[in-house]
């Protein structure tokens, strides 16, 4: 457990350069002291604008050990659109000198028969790249929504309770309804958390998870890395929270 820190930027430009810089050294700090680096993606507005900010900074890392994750995944064949996947290599990892064997995306229904399949397959992959049955990962990016949920771990949702490292989702609140996410268990063994919210639209939620650790109320507040967390807001997300 790591009580939080709070980086804010002045907007939504700069904090994903920001986040961006900041990974940039945590990988570089993870080779250095374990020879390799595991990061978890997240998708969304600033999520995406973070991988972005990272693809101009790519020359500053080395990818030869670096393990790319997912925090979730919308159910959907490679290469849709609305896949969290998909947006992250276009706005990142086709840029990328990395080798296609270090990064894993979560199967969609065209490479397993259901989301448990995929959600099964994925949690064996990150128990056998980890070490004592939990994953190992450097830092955890997660976006946060409006309703304080991250990954696809929404408040009250029935997901919640699953302890599996990969858990399968239906009847998302937000479409699609279908998905697979990390769950709360796999995300608290990360070394670090990093939280990201971007936007007004957002303050209520930071508000929300700043005062309570209840993953039925606000899951955003109820996850912490081994080591350090990081609340990464632009002054918009931050305008509700005491000085």
């Amino acid at each position: 457990m790591s009580a939080a820190e709070r980086v804010v930027a002045p907007d939504a430009t700069a904090l994903a350069g920001v986040v961006a810089d900041a990974l940039v050294s945590a990988m570089a700090a993870a080779q250095a002291a374990r020879g390799a680096a595991a990061l978890v993606l997240t998708g969304g507005g600033i999520g995406t604008a973070t991988l972005r900010a990272l693809a101009e900074r790519a020359e500053s890392v080395d990818w030869s050990t670096v393990q790319l994750w997912w925090g979730d995944e919308r159910y959907l064949p490679t290469g849709d659109p609305e896949r969290n996947e998909t947006g992250a290599r276009e706005a990142l990892i086709d840029a990328l000198p990395i080798d296609p064997a270090q990064v894993h995306p979560v199967p969609g229904p065209d490479a397993s028969t259901s989301v448990e399949e995929a959600a099964a397959y994925y949690a064996r992959e990150l128990a056998d790249a980890g070490s004592g049955g939990l994953p190992v990962i450097d830092v955890v990016l997660l976006g946060v929504g409006p309703d304080a949920h991250i990954a696809s771990l929404f408040p009250g949702h029935p997901a919640l309770a699953d302890d599996a490292l990969a858990v399968p989702v239906h009847d998302s609140p937000k479409p699609p309804p279908t998905r697979v996410s990390l769950s709360r268990r796999s995300i608290t063994a990360a070394r670090e958390v990093w939280l990201l919210a971007a936007g007004a639209e957002k303050a209520d939620a930071v508000l929300l998870a700043a005062g309570t650790e209840d993953p039925r109320v606000a899951p955003a507040g109820s996850v912490t890395g081994r080591e350090r967390t990081v609340w990464f807001l632009d002054s918009a997300a931050a305008q509700r929270l005491p000085a």
